[in-house]
Parts: structure tokens; C-alpha cells; sequence
């Protein structure tokens, strides 16, 4: 049922099949889970190093992204590298979906809010939607979960690892170049830790196709000075961490 609304980006379509479906055209099908990984040149590393064979390729018109996969603990995974960015994150993510992967756990840095120290690592519960994407699979609200088993299994490698966490609730914006020092008090008032710029939109798509998403976070550069934006290190030095730790939390699943 079309739900029209005098703005669009409110106006919200409950029919589950469109005019083009992911994963219908003889694509490969998958593994059942699936690290979805915000970590540049780590992933096709890793890959690498560990004689991954390239199961899949997500064309997209910017640039081609290899799906690989792997035997990691006896469990059969797949993992890729994500794009940045809702839009291009979920159309990539809805198609792994349709290729049958059923667990996604996504890993990525995101903007600090608190004056958390860099590298921290975070599990997001909740994702505010201030995007675009997440319109298209659910109806409007505020904020969006992640999976409580996702959640759960995350937590549960981190405390076997012995590596600090938090919990937290996460700022999804499309507007890198929009996050002013008053909306990033505002969102500080009702919250958020961290800010990023895909979480929502992945859950949504994935509460929308009924699949289970989680993610993890870690911090990077800091916002919790609005007078002056710090890249630190952009969270470069947990990026083999979060890799490893991702594929941890898939065995747990």
C-alpha cells in the first residue's frame, strides 16, 4: 500500500517487490553470513593474505566490489568491502540479501561525540535516521534497533577478547558537511555518542527483508569540540582489529 504524504521523503510504499529485485538475475548465491566492511584497503589485505577466493562482484557505475569467502573457524563466511554513505551502502547490502545472506555484521569507524579517546569500540542499539534510505524500507520514526542476537554476539567475542566496549546509541546523517555545533548538542541532548553516516539505513533494509543486522563501531575523529573538528587518525589503527573481531562475532551468530 502507497502511504503518500505532502513530503516525499515521507511517503512510504509497504509492498516488498519493486520494478528491479536484488539477487533475481542468476546471481551467486551466498553464505548465510556476512562481514560488510567500512575498512578500505584492510578487507582486499586481508583477502590477500589469507588466498580468499572471490565468490561475487557488486558492479556499481563508480567502481566494482569483490565478495569473498572464507573459512574462518570451521564456519563458511563471506566478507566484503563497503561502500560509504546510506544509498550506496544499502543498495550493495539489499543485494547480498538477495543472494541469501541471512547475519550481517557491519564494522566501521564513526565520529565521536563524547571526547571518547580514539579506537574506542562501540555497539551500536540504536540508530537515529536522519537519512534518506531508511524511509524506503520502514515507515517514518525516529530511531531504528539492530538485532539483540547481533548485539549479543558482538558482546560476546569483545568480553572473550578482552577488549573495552560500550554500548551506544548512533547518529546516522547523510550531511558530512551538516553536522553544525548546534544540531551536534542537539543530538548529544537526546543520546547519540557517536555519528556516522550508514548504520540506520542498513537496519532498516534489513529489518525490512527480515534478516538480522548488527554493528560494529569504533571511534575516530571527534565532534565533542564543536569549536574545533579533530581527525586524530581517522580509527586507522583498529581497522585489523575490527576486521578480525567481525568475523568473531559471525561464528557467534
Amino acid at each position: 500500500m502507497l502511504i503518500q504524504n505532502k513530503i516525499p521523503i515521507l511517503e512510504y510504499d509497504t509492498e516488498p517487490k519493486a520494478v528491479i529485485m536484488p539477487g533475481v538475475k542468476g546471481e551467486p548465491r551466498l553464505p548465510e553470513c556476512c562481514a560488510f566492511l567500512f575498512l578500505l584497503d584492510e578487507v582486499d589485505a586481508f583477502a590477500s593474505q589469507h588466498s580468499c577466493d572471490i565468490i561475487g562482484k557488486f558492479e556499481t557505475i563508480t567502481k566494482t566490489y569483490s565478495i569473498y569467502k572464507t573459512v574462518y573457524k570451521d564456519m563458511e563466511l563471506c566478507f566484503c568491502q563497503a561502500p560509504l554513505g546510506a544509498p550506496a551502502a544499502v543498495e550493495f547490502l539489499d543485494y547480498l540479501i538477495g543472494c541469501g545472506v541471512k547475519k550481517i555484521i557491519a564494522a566501521g569507524c564513526c565520529g565521536d561525540l563524547r571526547g571518547w579517546e580514539e579506537n574506542i569500540f562501540l555497539i551500536p542499539t540504536h540508530a537515529l535516521r536522519d537519512e534518506g534510505t531508511s524511509y524506503h524500507y520502514l515507515p517514518p520514526a525516529r530511531w531504528v534497533t539492530l538485532s539483540e542476537r547481533g548485539i549479543e554476539a558482538i558482546e560476546k567475542v569483545l568480553k572473550r577478547e578482552d577488549v573495552p566496549c560500550r554500548f551506544c546509541k548512533t547518529w546516522t546523517t547523510d550531511g558530512f558537511y551538516r553536522e553544525t555545533p548546534a544540531m551536534v548538542h542537539y543530538r548529544r541532548e537526546e543520546g547519540c555518542d557517536a555519528v556516522e553516516m550508514e548504520c540506520s539505513a542498513m537496519a532498516a533494509c534489513a529489518q525490512f527483508r527480515g534478516v538480522q543486522f548488527a554493528q560494529l563501531l569504533f571511534t575516530a575523529d571527534t565532534l565533542a569540540n564543536t569549536e574545533r573538528h579533530d581527525e586524530r587518525g581517522w580509527g586507522k589503527g583498529a581497522f585489523p582489529v575490527a576486521l578480525r573481531l567481525s568475523l568473531e562475532a559471525l561464528c557467534e551468530f
